[in-house]
């Protein structure tokens, strides 16, 4: 017969911890799989685009997490191209707005993209070199913070460009900034949308 180890009624001893999952005891390579992972964990929801890159949709943005390069030049991005269209005659408020996000965070750098129909939009960005490999902890943590400062910029700019009509009309879908909306069909990240 064997005794449960729990069942031992402890009065004071130090109880054995629990073993905890093994870390890896060097930096690791992350691929698209781990970030797959860390979204699910989130409870984020993704689609994979035509190029093949992950793509995380919200109502009003899209936020893509790319693998580029080869071997020690390999980096690892993510890049939010925020959907609300500007006019070119909003070019420097939008400006002044992008400036002082970027004065005041530390991520994503936002910058502004004017398309060929003449819409500006906000697009965000981070990047990581990843070629030499990353410790596990600052790779999903840094991934947490971009995810979380991108949904932040875009809270952020409808406060100062006083676009909360807009943002107020539309059910998003997000629970307290953590989750997404829907999973339609996400254009390419190279294509700035």
């Amino acid at each position: 017969m064997t005794i449960d180890p729990s069942s031992i009624p402890n009065f004071g001893g130090q109880q054995p911890k629990p073993e905890q999952p093994k870390k890896p005891t060097r930096p690791v390579l992350p691929d698209q799989e781990l970030v797959q992972r860390l979204l699910d964990q989130m409870k984020l929801k993704y689609v994979v685009d035509k190029e093949g890159d992950l793509v995380a949709p919200w109502e009003k943005f899209r936020t893509y997490f790319m693998f580029r390069g080869e071997k020690q030049q390999r980096v690892f991005s993510v890049r939010t191209f925020y959907d609300r269209p500007h006019g070119v005659e909003d070019m420097p408020r939008l400006l002044e707005t992008a400036n002082e996000w970027n004065r005041r965070t530390l991520w994503p750098k936002v910058y502004t993209h004017t398309h060929d129909d003449g819409t500006v939009r906000f697009i965000g960005e981070v990047q990581m070199i990843i070629g030499t490999g990353v410790w596990l902890d600052h790779f999903l943590a840094s991934t947490v913070s971009w995810i979380r400062a991108s949904i932040e910029f875009d809270k952020w700019a409808v406060e100062q460009l006083g676009l909360a009509k807009d943002a107020d009309s539309a059910v998003s879908g997000e629970t307290n900034g953590e989750t997404n909306g829907g999973t339609g069909e996400a254009g390419g990240a190279d294509d700035e949308q």
